[in-house]
């Protein structure tokens, strides 16, 4: 009996069958996501508290930092990372020097300080800037490249003188006109708005030589054509150039412009008329009244 009992209670304790809290964590650990929890997710926890705890210490922040801001300047401020100059193309002296206004650097500087986007922009808000280019050439060189605005007229306004290209852009103000004597004059209110229009009237009116003083708008609607002695050709809001053209071919024909003609009103096609000078009107008065009598 004694022998019986025994050999059941050492089968019981030799029973390889693993417990049930066994059993779950062999099923779990067969589970991808709890290995690879395992795996990574407690390293990486673990990584995260003691990195949590060493930078709870502000010196040691302040240490971190600042040998990271060393190791980026001495980098950075490599000979061959430096900019010495800057170098501008496609700028009159003028325009070159407000360039260098618009842009105060101090050099020699990183390339890695330099905002090459904003220097572009605040290049482009120069007046006569058209197109702007900038880039860091080989050598240290901070090379801008400009595509200058070509003033065509000069605009007189409120302001004073102003140089304006085709497209009517501000380029510069001047001072006086004689400093362009080359280019037209135009005026009047949003005469700048209308460049191609003026210089078109301006160049069919340039027979007339050195009579011609300039081209104005008037109430932004239409043109004055304004010559010496202050006369001046009233052209109509349409078709201005045919009637400029027919002033022309009359003044070919019979000098109305060199007579005491003070207007030549073209604004209605129908019925033209010219306006005398004062002291035309007075003598021709004088005439008509001494016929009379």
């Amino acid at each position: 009996m004694f022998s019986l009992r025994r050999d059941r209670n050492d089968h019981a304790r030799s029973d390889p069958a693993p417990s049930r809290w066994a059993w779950r964590m062999q099923r779990l650990m067969l589970t991808p996501a709890f290995r690879f929890g395992l795996r990574v997710g407690v390293p990486f926890c673990v990584t995260l508290l003691a990195g949590t705890v060493y930078l709870a210490d502000p010196d040691r922040r302040a240490a971190i930092a600042e040998g990271v801001a060393d190791a980026r300047a001495s980098i950075e401020e490599r000979p061959e990372f430096m900019v010495k100059l800057m170098a501008i193309d496609g700028a009159s002296g003028t325009l070159a020097a407000d360039i260098r206004t618009a842009v105060p650097l101090d050099f020699p500087q990183s390339s890695f300080d330099l905002d090459l986007t904003a220097i572009r922009k605040q290049i482009k808000t120069l007046n006569g800037v058209k197109s702007v280019n900038v880039r860091i050439r080989p050598g240290g060189v901070l090379q801008v490249d400009i595509t200058p605005r070509v003033p065509v007229a000069i605009w007189r306004n409120e302001d004073g003188l102003v140089l304006v290209d085709a497209a009517g852009a501000h380029v510069s103000a001047i001072a006086a006109r004689a400093e362009f004597p080359g280019l037209p004059l135009i005026a009047g209110e949003g005469a700048a708005r209308h460049v191609p229009e003026a210089l078109a009237l301006h160049q069919t009116a340039a027979v007339l030589g050195d009579r011609l003083k300039g081209v104005v708008r008037m109430g932004n609607r239409r043109w004055d054509i304004v010559l010496d002695r202050e006369q001046r050709i009233l052209l109509p809001e349409e078709k201005a150039m045919q009637a400029l053209e027919r002033v022309i071919a009359l003044e070919k024909a019979e000098h109305v412009l060199s007579r005491d003609v003070a207007r030549v009103d073209l604004r209605l096609a129908h019925r033209p008329t010219v306006r005398m000078t004062k002291d035309a009107t007075e003598a021709w008065w004088d005439i008509k009244q001494g016929t009379e009598d």
